[in-house]
């Protein structure tokens, strides 16, 4: 969720990425992932805005990732192979601090192959740059903040001030989410009205995945409870997984999680002592 949130705000606020990362409020539109040649490109955090003279490719990593150095130089060949003549500006930016080396790790290296990218730590990234810019709010309790809670204060109270009322809802649900790997739900819930967040597009397709999700759910713990009727009336297997829609091996395991039910011997009735 958290990939696709980050991957929403730099597609709508593109001006405001380019402000903070390039420096110079540039105006960028969505370069589709399926441009580039070769095999699709699958990671939902990876981004491609474009401008006539620049492409801006971000990569938002919530844990560190030691393929990262690889893929940056594998997206850096396929947007050449596409664009050769436009510059390209890679960068990795980390949301969750850590210590590990890898966070640090910015060029990769294979024979007389040498690639060089940019990192930002986001922890180590000064709150007032985020506070400028509508589409950054959501990432000022990541960034080098001491007391995260003051700041998403700070931050509910410039939401509050956002005229678009589109614009403030899905600031605030992003910030909402984006804040959970600083804060907990309950300083979150408290900082952040809930009304506002209700007619976000995000709101709505976190129901919308919960509905699904539920939705399956129910359907997978009605076929199993199909399943273990049958299998009370002696119907083989292959029936019960055909009538069902449940594999063979989930049938099969469910049938021998019912057997060693059925023969788990009752416990002993706790012995009453004798009247006197």
């Amino acid at each position: 969720m958290i990939d696709n949130i980050c991957k929403y705000l730099a597609e709508t606020f593109p001006t405001d990425f380019a402000s903070w990362l390039l420096g110079e409020a540039i105006a960028f539109t969505k370069l589709e992932p399926s441009e580039l040649s070769v095999e699709p490109i699958r990671a939902d955090s990876v981004i491609f805005l474009e401008s006539s003279e620049i492409i801006l490719h971000i990569e938002f990593q919530t844990e560190p990732n030691k393929n990262i150095p690889f893929r940056m130089a594998d997206y850096r060949l396929r947007l050449y192979r596409k664009f050769p003549e436009r510059q390209i500006y890679q960068v990795v930016i980390y949301l969750t601090r850590s210590q590990s080396r890898l966070v640090y790790e910015s060029t990769f290296n294979i024979g007389g192959l040498n690639h060089e990218f940019n990192i930002i730590r986001l922890w180590e990234q000064p709150t007032e740059i985020f506070q400028q810019y509508q589409g950054l709010l959501p990432f000022a309790t990541l960034s080098q903040t001491n007391n995260p809670e003051e700041t998403l204060r700070q931050v509910a109270r410039q939401i509050e001030n956002i005229e678009d009322k589109q614009v403030q809802s899905n600031v605030a649900a992003s910030t909402a989410i984006i804040s959970g790997i600083a804060l907990n739900k309950e300083i979150i819930q408290r900082l952040l009205r809930s009304e506002i967040m209700k007619e976000s597009v995000i709101y709505q397709e976190i129901l919308l995945e919960g509905e699904a999700r539920g939705e399956a759910r129910g359907k997978t713990k009605e076929r199993t409870q199909i399943a273990t009727n049958m299998m009370r009336c002696n119907i083989s297997v292959d029936l019960i997984a055909q009538f069902t829609g449940l594999s063979l091996k989930e049938v099969r395991k469910l049938q021998k999680l019912s057997t060693e039910k059925a023969q788990t011997p009752k416990s002993a009735k706790t012995k009453r002592s004798p009247k006197s």
